[in-house]
């Protein structure tokens, strides 16, 4: 089996569950060394134990830019380089139906692990790779940050600074042979996406997800509900050599969410005129 990313050492950020799990297992399966950066030390762990001396697992609080220039010194240090930074780690914060409903007491930190990790953990690689002939940094927003909605509204703004930032960077470090790109997935099944709370068990957290499809899928053209490994199986894409001249793009992962509404509203529209002329004839 051909392995695209031997001899590479990534970090990926929020590592232990979900997109970033996915991802780390990516990794490992493409030869690369993985440094798995999260704060679930049990789930880390356990990831750790699952794929041996391809990874470890770093405890990092990501809105701390002294822990983040830690991480990327471990990890050159430990496996003795830096080639891909995936700056995946993010949170949704409070749930609130309405803006006016929100308190804003969670801004700082969401503002922190949504933005502030994803500049810092760019910086701290980015000053590596700009020293050691280059390198690849994925950052993970969302479609929240493309399409306007209502609710979760620092959460929307977080990822929209992060598709602008990306972008920008992109341009900034283009010429230490840096690319960098931005995801934006769409309704990808993880605990986030379920709108799970703190101490759900997994059947109770699946149980949401079923829940709350049927609302998914209304505005997804594509109704294939997507997973964690369509997000990885981007990625690996985005830090292989087959991509080597695609920087600063912004890709959604979403079943063409943000194509288009799937309602054909012409048609309602075309529909609703016949059946007026058709009264009007009868007149």
């Amino acid at each position: 089996m051909k392995q695209d990313l031997q001899g590479k050492v990534a970090i990926v950020t929020g590592g232990a569950g979900g997109i970033g799990r996915a991802t780390v297992e990516a990794f490992v399966r493409e030869g690369a060394k993985v440094v798995i950066a999260d704060v679930n030390d049990e789930q880390g762990e356990q990831l750790v134990q699952a794929l041996g001396d391809a990874a470890f697992y770093r405890k990092v609080d990501v809105s701390s830019p002294e822990q983040m220039q830690a991480l990327v010194d471990f990890t050159v240090e430990h496996f003795g380089g830096l080639d891909i930074m995936f700056n995946n780690a993010g949170i949704s914060g409070a749930q609130y139906p309405r803006f006016l409903d929100d308190d804003l007491a969670d801004f700082d930190k969401v503002v922190g692990i949504n933005l502030l990790g994803v500049m810092a953990g760019s910086r701290s690689a980015g000053r590596y790779m700009s020293r050691h002939g280059g390198g690849v940094i994925i950052n993970n927003a969302s479609i929240a940050g493309i399409l306007p909605g209502q609710a979760l509204m620092t959460y929307r703004a977080t990822k929209a600074a992060v598709i602008m930032f990306s972008k920008s960077l992109a341009i900034d470090l283009a010429e230490y042979g840096i690319r960098v790109n931005c995801l934006a997935p769409g309704h990808i099944r993880t605990s986030l996406t379920a709108f799970s709370m703190p101490g759900m068990t997994d059947d109770q957290i699946e149980r949401v997800k079923q829940a709350i499809s049927p609302a998914f899928d209304s505005n997804q053209p594509l109704k294939r509900h997507g997973k964690p490994a369509d997000v990885a199986e981007t990625v690996l894409f985005l830090v292989s050599d087959r991509a080597a001249q695609i920087t600063g793009v912004v890709l959604p992962i979403d079943g063409g969410i943000t194509a288009g509404d799937p309602v054909n509203h012409l048609r309602e529209i075309m529909d609703a005129r016949a059946q007026a002329l058709a009264e009007i004839s009868k007149e």
